[in-house]
């Protein structure tokens, strides 16, 4: 099997990397903007015509679509997140039509949800601001194409390289820094559905390897709720931090118009026979030692 791999670079995109070399007999090409990839592509400016003919040379069996931004300015987060997918869906149909995509989501293509509740891949899409509505648009370009093609709808991913604009991995490297007795927060009352990265890898996985037509959209997350102090607590726990956590800094909008989500992850179950192996702790305990690790190799040298 034929794999290409988009977006290979960033946090999501590693662990999925070392999922899909794990697959038996799976042959993997990665697609970036860095010259030394297989396929040298930047989403945010390619054609379809040379991305078709790019294609057509790798010869792929399944795409998977990594690539996202999560912050920039409008225009680009629209580039990547809306205009990239909907090329790579019209590319690969001409290039490749009975190849499979599968295409990484967000959960902030729901947006605002009742407290309590549980959003479906049938729930009505909410999205606020520009992150949101490009992720929403790149997801109906690939949802709504001809292609065999499946959007995985990703939730808080969190684990092991959680980037430093996170609140794990920016927690996670201030606690390593010893920065001092006090940590300064915002505020950490929202309820989150955090994954680990390495569920939401073997859930790819899954998706690449599922025989016949998949749903169009899937859930993948934790299928719980917990609130965003649980992250901090987690890891000042892991890191023996016995200084205040203050939350008193600047929160995060999103944070406060968005004050619930969970996500019903049955149909991810039923069709890819997926659920999440890791649980929270776990997650912020791997993610401390990764960190820590990195941290104490640094100040050996």
């Amino acid at each position: 099997m034929r794999i290409l791999l988009l977006g290979g670079d960033g946090f999501l995109g590693r662990h999925v990397a070392a999922a899909l070399r794990a697959l038996p007999a799976a042959e993997l090409r990665t697609a970036g903007r860095r010259p030394d990839h297989d396929l040298p592509l930047d989403l945010t400016s390619c054609q379809v015509e040379p991305l078709a003919a790019g294609l057509a040379a790798l010869a792929p069996d399944v795409v998977v679509n990594c690539a996202g931004a999560v912050s920039g300015s409008a225009l680009y987060q629209t580039e990547v997140n809306a205009r990239g997918p909907a090329v790579l869906a019209e590319a690969l149909q001409l290039a490749r039509p009975a190849a499979r995509l599968v295409h990484l989501g967000s959960a902030g293509e729901y947006g605002p949800t009742e407290h309590g509740s549980s959003l479906t891949e049938q729930s009505q899409p909410r999205p606020l601001g520009i992150y949101g509505v490009s992720k929403l648009a790149g997801t109906l370009a690939v949802a709504e194409s001809a292609l065999d093609a499946v959007v995985l709808r990703v939730f808080n991913p969190l684990g092991p390289g959680s980037p430093t604009a996170s609140l794990p991995g920016r927690l996670a490297a201030e606690l390593a820094a010893g920065t001092g007795e006090v940590i300064t927060l915002g505020d950490l009352s929202a309820y989150r559905d955090f994954v680990d990265a390495r569920d939401v890898a073997t859930a790819v996985t899954a998706a690449v390897t599922a025989p016949g037509p998949l749903p169009r959209i899937l859930n993948v997350a934790g299928g719980r709720a917990q609130p965003v102090r649980a992250v901090a607590e987690g890891l000042v726990a892991a890191a023996g931090f016995t200084g205040e956590l203050a939350e008193t800094g600047a929160g995060s909008a999103r944070s406060a118009a968005v004050s619930w989500q969970q996500a019903d992850i049955s149909a991810a179950r039923e069709a890819l026979g997926w659920q999440p192996a890791h649980q929270l702790a776990d997650s912020l305990r791997d993610l401390w030692q990764a960190v820590a690790g990195t941290a104490a190799t640094a100040g050996a040298r």
